[in-house]
This record gives C-alpha cells, sequence and structure tokens, in this order.
C-alpha cells in the first residue's frame, strides 16, 4: 500500500502488569507497520510503568482511576491517525489484524470494520464468536473468512438489539467518532460509541467473519468477568435505560418499540435472576414494576413466557430471544 494511513491504537489498562506486555508485542508484531501505540494506565498501583519503560516506542499517559471508557478518551485526546483503534491490555491481534482492516476501510470508504474472533471459554477453549451471534446469523456466509459489507438498515437493527464489535474487533475513521466513549456507562460504553455514529449519519460498515484476535477472560473483564446478575442489571437495565433516552430522537416509532420491548424483557429477566439468587421479593418487584412502568401490556406477555419455559436466561452474552 502506497503512503499507508497512520493507525492509532490506545491501549486502556490497570494493574494488568502481567499481561499488557503481551497486547503491545501482539501490536508490534503487526505486518501493517504505520503504527503509534498509546498505553494510558487508569492510574494503577502495580509496577506498570516499570513494564512500559522497556518499550521505547510506547506513548505512555498516566491518569487518576475512572473506568476504562475514560482511559480510552484520554488516548484519543492524542492520536494522530486517520484511524482508531483500542485493544483491550489482555486481548491479542493475530499478526494480519491492521493490514486487513486499514485495506478494508481503504477500499470501501468505511465509517468503521470489525474482525471476527477466538472468544475465551470458561474451560480455556476458545470458540468463534460472531458465527454464534444470533443477530448476525443471517448475514454470515457460507464461505470462510469472509468480508460482508451491511446495508444501513441491517446495520440499524443490528446495533439496535446488541453490540457484535467490542473495542478489541474495531478500526474506525478517526472523523467519524464524536464525542468518544461515554464515561457514564456503566459497561456498554463501546456500544454507545459506534451507536452514536450508526444512528446519526448513514454509516458504511463490514466485518470479517475470519477471525483475527482472541479475547482472553480474566476475572476483572468489564463484561466477561462479571456475574450473569451484575450485566442485567448494569448492561441490560441501567446502560440500555440511558441508551433508550439518548438516541430516541433518532429512532422511527418502530425502532422505538422494538426496544422498549428489548428493555422489558431484560428488567423482567433481571427480576427472574434477582428472586433466583437472592431471594428476595422486594427487589424482584422493584424491577417488575420498572417493566410495567415502560411497557404494561408486554410485560404481562414476558412474565407468562418466562412462566411457562419460553424464555430463559441461561446465555445473556448470546441473547437467544429475538425481538420483531
Amino acid at each position: 500500500m502506497n503512503n499507508p494511513p497512520l493507525v492509532s491504537v490506545i491501549i486502556p489498562t490497570y494493574n494488568r502488569v502481567n499481561i499488557v506486555g503481551n497486547a503491545i508485542k501482539s501490536i508490534l508484531d503487526q505486518t501493517y507497520k504505520n503504527i503509534e501505540i498509546i498505553v494510558v494506565d487508569d492510574g494503577s498501583t502495580d509496577n506498570t510503568k516499570a513494564l512500559i519503560d522497556s518499550f521505547p516506542m510506547v506513548k505512555y499517559l498516566v491518569k487518576q482511576n475512572g473506568g476504562q471508557a475514560s482511559a480510552r478518551n484520554i488516548g484519543l485526546k492524542h492520536a494522530k491517525g486517520k484511524y482508531i483503534a483500542s485493544l483491550d491490555s489482555d486481548d491479542l491481534w493475530e499478526a494480519t489484524f491492521l493490514t486487513k482492516m486499514v485495506e478494508a476501510l481503504e477500499e470501501h470508504g468505511l465509517d468503521f470494520a470489525f474482525a471476527n474472533w477466538r472468544q475465551q471459554n470458561n474451560n480455556g477453549n476458545y470458540s468463534d464468536f460472531l458465527s454464534e451471534y444470533i443477530y448476525l446469523s443471517s448475514h454470515f456466509p457460507k464461505k470462510k473468512n469472509s468480508w460482508v459489507h451491511l446495508s444501513y438498515k441491517d446495520l440499524r437493527k443490528v446495533y439496535l438489539t446488541g453490540c457484535p464489535s467490542p473495542s478489541s474487533s474495531l478500526l474506525i475513521n478517526s472523523s467519524v467518532i464524536k464525542s468518544g466513549w461515554n464515561e457514564k456507562m456503566n459497561i456498554a460504553d463501546d456500544w454507545y460509541l459506534l451507536l452514536d455514529i450508526v444512528l446519526t449519519k448513514e454509516a458504511k460498515v463490514a466485518f470479517t467473519t475470519e477471525k483475527l484476535w482472541k479475547k482472553h477472560v480474566v476475572s476483572d473483564n468489564v463484561f466477561d468477568g462479571r456475574d450473569r446478575l451484575e450485566v442485567l442489571k448494569l448492561l441490560y437495565v441501567k446502560d440500555m435505560s440511558a441508551m433508550l433516552k439518548e438516541f430516541k430522537y433518532f429512532l422511527n416509532t418502530d425502532e422505538i418499540n422494538t426496544l422498549q420491548k428489548k428493555y422489558v424483557l431484560d428488567v423482567m429477566l433481571t427480576a427472574k435472576e434477582v428472586w433466583t439468587k437472592e431471594k428476595s421479593v422486594k427487589n424482584a418487584l422493584f424491577y417488575i414494576f420498572k417493566a410495567f412502568i415502560e411497557h404494561p401490556i408486554f410485560s404481562l406477555q414476558i412474565i407468562l413466557m418466562i412462566s411457562f419455559g419460553k424464555i430463559k436466561s441461561k446465555n445473556l452474552k448470546k441473547t437467544d430471544v429475538i425481538l420483531e
């Protein structure tokens, strides 16, 4: 590629001196070389600084602890690249990740692109994540290692039902990033960032089914390190409610109705999990009341479906109910 554009890679990290070096090495091993690496230390109390000092090519920024979104935004302010990537400190890119992602964005003028990955399971094995993601199943090609270009209608539908592209999977054109990662989100800061792009312009987006990175699960993962009930409360209730209010003026009537139903479903599943785990009628009724306030008729339908076993919450990471 003649005159390859600069890619800025932001690595937010907090007390991960034992693994962040591996993430940096996976960037240095990229076949694409026009890269700047920005490590944002979110107030670590371990020996992170000493480790980063052994990588003189890395720009090292330190801030008070404030969460991954605030760390990414600090990195974004210092980034000079045409394209922005954010690699989590516990994840690893395959050597061709940036080459293939940059080629796709450059050739097709994409706003952002994302790649499939190997998802670490509790038993230590890895699975093919996107092939199992229900909201992309109708777009998944039979041919291996293919690129899929989503129509704008499909793009909106996919991102209004979930986020198939965590930050480590993404390469984004810096010109379409508005306010960055939302620091008020508990978990959904990357989902918010992408919705802000998808809902406010006719974005051009593609993804590859080729598995170009590895996602590791450790105890302090913002999403995968939490138990099911905590994810429900923080992501599917609090964050989802906030995003509904924030983006409602960009949605048509059908989209609002679908999101309201999804929110009600998630709140009801939270009530079910609260009762199962905490045995608290009071806390369970709190979530049921929230659901009825949002959509009383659908709330009643959900209660009946849960009662008869037609809806189960056993796998929240790959939602198994499609709402039309």
